[in-house]
């Protein structure tokens, strides 16, 4: 048996356009800030966002000769022989946390990984498009029909946890917030989320707002908690952006969540 104190957040959403990476990176960076040993698997093969994002990030370090706190990373790749299983071991044996970044789709290996998780944590844009992922909306009245599919493959990952080693999964629900959403949209989107929280079964936590500097950051892998590092002048902008991020990593309450025992590198994933 390995034992581990390690907290794998999987973040998982297969509808793609959510901002799913770009949390990832930013959750894993703020905890190597923190002083956190932190990992980052990223199973999207074929995009590699997560693990393109942090490459971008060590070679401005050696162009620029600044430190940046840098999670390790690796890309799952099971035509290389990679066993997701002992891939998690491995770095859960060493590290504090270990972050997972998933495909935007339907995948066997991001359903392995939620099984595995403490923390899933799913980003949705504010939007009834988005919402349609977890749970249909009545056209008339704006109420929770039922919930769709994705709510039941966690609801069945979540079973499997608790078979593979009694182990829970909390489920948070990122609202990403859009910038053209009108306001009147906006509530009842929230209130179909608290809605459908309650009867599904996960916590619903303020995320990040739709921002140009995300997209501006990824080439030199830099997060809004580098600037000052690098030099970089903040405005107002980037000042409210970085609060929405450390109120967004707050609301994940990972020191409330129990260490747990790993399971061996070599144990099936139930299910």
């Amino acid at each position: 048996m390995v034992l581990s104190n390690a907290h794998l957040i999987v973040f998982a959403n297969e509808k793609g356009g959510s901002g799913k990476s770009t949390t990832a990176v930013h959750v894993a960076v703020a905890l190597a800030t923190a002083g956190k040993r932190v990992a980052t698997i990223d199973l999207d093969t074929r995009q590699r966002t997560l693990a393109r994002y942090l490459e971008n990030r060590v070679a401005t370090q050696q162009r620029t000769g600044v430190t940046l706190p840098t999670p390790a990373s690796e890309t799952f790749d099971p035509a290389r022989g990679h066993v997701l299983p002992d891939m998690i071991a491995a770095f859960a044996a060493d590290h504090d946390v270990v972050v997972i970044d998933t495909p935007g789709r339907d995948d066997e290996h991001a359903r392995a990984a939620i099984e595995r998780a403490d923390t899933l944590v799913t980003p949705i844009n504010d939007s009834f498009i988005d919402l349609d992922l977890i749970g249909q909306v009545d056209p008339e009245t704006f109420k929770i029909r039922r919930p769709s599919f994705y709510a039941e493959l966690v609801w069945d990952a979540r079973k499997a946890r608790g078979r593979l080693d009694g182990g829970t999964v909390d489920w948070v629900l990122l609202r990403n917030r859009l910038q053209h959403l009108e306001a009147r949209n906006m509530r009842r989107v929230a209130e179909a989320m608290q809605e459908l929280a309650k009867r599904v079964g996960f916590r619903v936590i303020p995320g990040l707002s739709e921002r140009v500097i995300y997209r501006e950051l990824f080439p030199k892998g830099l997060t809004l908690l580098d600037l000052k590092a690098i030099g970089s002048d903040a405005g107002l902008g980037h000042i409210a952006a970085r609060q929405e991020l450390r109120e967004m990593v707050s609301g994940l309450a990972l020191s409330q969540w129990p260490q747990h025992q790993m399971q061996a590198p070599n144990q099936a994933v139930a299910g």
